[in-house]
């Protein structure tokens, strides 16, 4: 789509530019200036997250958002507007509820696939595996567990994998602090929200190491330590070295995408 053809969908579908931003991952700022034409040409993964919230038919698939709370004792009350949340509103959350806090927006988060738990668990393994033979003062688990990437921002993640090795930033609610390493597992409801804007979130909180492992197109995506904007794309027949542990620690694809094979083929039909 072009950009006037964003701009007459998005009038078509009464969004505003908040919403817009919201669901696209797309920061507010960046999304006023390109429609309000202040902007040039926006970055193509931009163009590409725009596009997949105004296309036609796009209105119907979209990630779901946070529609009430409830206070500790259960009881239900009008919540704020998306872009209000704060930490006490997450920390609120009954029922065992997954959700994720970002720029006051409350995100719930849908169990994972099987295909996306086998590949998670197998990657996680190998790397506690080697943080326990070689690396012992490292703490690597998988969601749920809630990460604070800063103590000053009312903002929650629940990465699928990640490691801190400092040991610090370990708390008795959360993790409070950016991890070493962060791997997030695409899944078709949270596949803007990785790729576009965790992505900025994670390097500007100081992630060294970055992975977004995509299951249906079988890559993966290494955002590697002291290599701003670069990316290195591997596919699921390669051996993709940990750079924090320097390369030493491997997390061979090969071997995960046999594992996961029967569930491959259980979506072929």
């Amino acid at each position: 789509m072009t950009i006037e053809e964003m701009k007459k969908r998005k009038e078509e579908l009464g969004y505003t530019d908040e919403q817009i931003a919201i669901r696209s991952g797309v920061s507010l700022g960046i999304v006023e200036s390109l429609f309000a034409g202040e902007s040039g040409l926006p970055k193509y993964a931009v163009l590409l997250a725009l596009e997949a919230v105004l296309k036609p038919g796009a209105e119907q698939v979209r990630e779901p958002e946070f529609h009430y709370a409830a206070d500790g004792e259960g009881k239900s009350f009008w919540p704020r507007k998306q872009g209000e949340y704060t930490l006490e509103d997450y920390y609120a959350l009954t029922g065992n509820r997954r959700a994720e806090l970002i720029d006051g927006v409350l995100y719930f988060l849908t169990a994972p696939s099987p295909k996306h738990q086998v590949i998670q668990n197998a990657i996680w393994r190998t790397i506690d595996d080697y943080i326990h033979k070689n690396e012992g003062k490292c703490f690597s688990t998988t969601a749920p567990c809630d990460v604070q990437l800063r103590e000053e921002k009312d903002e929650i993640y629940e990465p699928d994998i990640f490691v801190v090795c400092d040991r610090g930033k370990i708390h008795k609610k959360c993790v409070i602090g950016a991890p070493d390493l962060v791997i997030e597992i695409l899944s078709p409801s949270t596949k803007r929200k990785d790729m576009i804007l965790k992505l900025a979130k994670y390097t500007e909180a100081g992630v060294r190491e970055y992975w977004i492992v995509d299951p249906e197109e079988k890559k993966i995506l290494v955002y590697p330590p002291g290599e701003e904007f670069e990316v290195r794309i591997y596919g699921f027949e390669d051996q993709v070295p940990v750079s924090i542990f320097d390369g030493k620690c491997v997390i061979d694809f090969a071997e995960i995408h046999k594992e996961a094979a029967f569930l491959y083929e259980l979506e072929e039909g």
